[in-house]
């Protein structure tokens, strides 16, 4: 009992560490400009500082850009990641094992690595300065893959057999049986992908070089470095808390479900 309180405190002091950076950002989001620094001094919150920051940058587009760059690239991977994952789990085929360690070898490599050489052929295909360019390397997903391999594992073949005695071909079964069983695994998936590439600042300020193209985390560091000579951190605040309340939102409202569905995922 006394070890279940002093790591109930242990862990409580560490979450209350973790959220201070968060709830300065959020106190200062909403800070007049004069209150910003000052932690101590009372002030009636205003959302003129998110009025101004929408109006100071084409944040509209930076959310369109991200939306469909994050969207498309999902929604790929989905359809890759079911293939990768049943083939593996289903089929005997000649080197699959060996096929399926080095396609987890990729999960070692950071994607940060492979920049260069994935940037000169980008350019060989002339998608520099495309959304299509930043999107293309993360179609595939080794992570996915074993997520919906090690769901697979655990589906009953007798349902599959049931399937092919009664005719039924294979994408009709992989969309009718398996794709619904899959949804924990999808969601498991979705969310450490798409907050991934939300969060994906590197690779779009080495492909994108204009404006209307900028995803929300480009656009962001472009705003903050307008103030480099003056900070004014209300405005800046503002702007982070316009990039990350999405994310915020969707983990507020969907955290048992992944949670759950990360249990079921296959992930121990």
């Amino acid at each position: 009992m006394v070890r279940r309180y002093i790591a109930i405190f242990v862990f409580g002091l560490l979450a209350v560490i973790f959220l201070i950076p968060l709830l300065w950002m959020l106190r200062t989001a909403f800070a007049t400009p004069d209150k910003a620094l000052d932690l101590l001094a009372l002030f009636i919150p205003t959302v003129d500082n998110f009025s101004r920051v929408w109006n100071a940058a084409p944040f509209g587009r930076y959310y369109g850009n991200t939306l469909f760059m994050v969207t498309g690239i999902l929604m790929v991977q989905f359809v890759f990641i079911t293939l990768a994952g049943y083939a593996f789990a289903r089929l005997d085929f000649y080197g699959s094992k060996l096929l399926f360690i080095l396609m987890l070898t990729q999960i070692l490599i950071t994607p940060d690595v492979l920049i260069m050489p994935v940037y000169g052929m980008m350019g060989r295909l002339s998608l520099i300065n495309t959304r299509i360019g930043v999107m293309l390397p993360f179609f595939a997903s080794a992570m996915g893959a074993f997520f919906i391999r090690q769901t697979v594992k655990t589906i009953p073949y007798e349902l599959e057999e049931a399937a092919i005695i009664d005719g039924c071909p294979l994408p009709r079964m992989l969309a009718q049986i398996y794709v619904p069983l899959l949804k924990p695994a999808y969601i498991a998936f979705g969310f450490i992908s798409s907050s991934y590439q939300w969060n994906n600042f590197l690779w779009p300020l080495v492909m994108i070089n204009s404006v209307e193209k900028r995803p929300l985390t480009l656009g962001l560091a472009i705003f903050a470095m307008s103030y480099e000579t003056g900070a004014q951190w209300s405005d800046v605040c503002a702007a982070t808390l316009l990039v990350v309340a999405p994310l915020l939102i969707a983990f507020l409202l969907f955290s048992k479900q992944f949670t759950e569905s990360m249990a079921h995922a296959g992930i121990k």
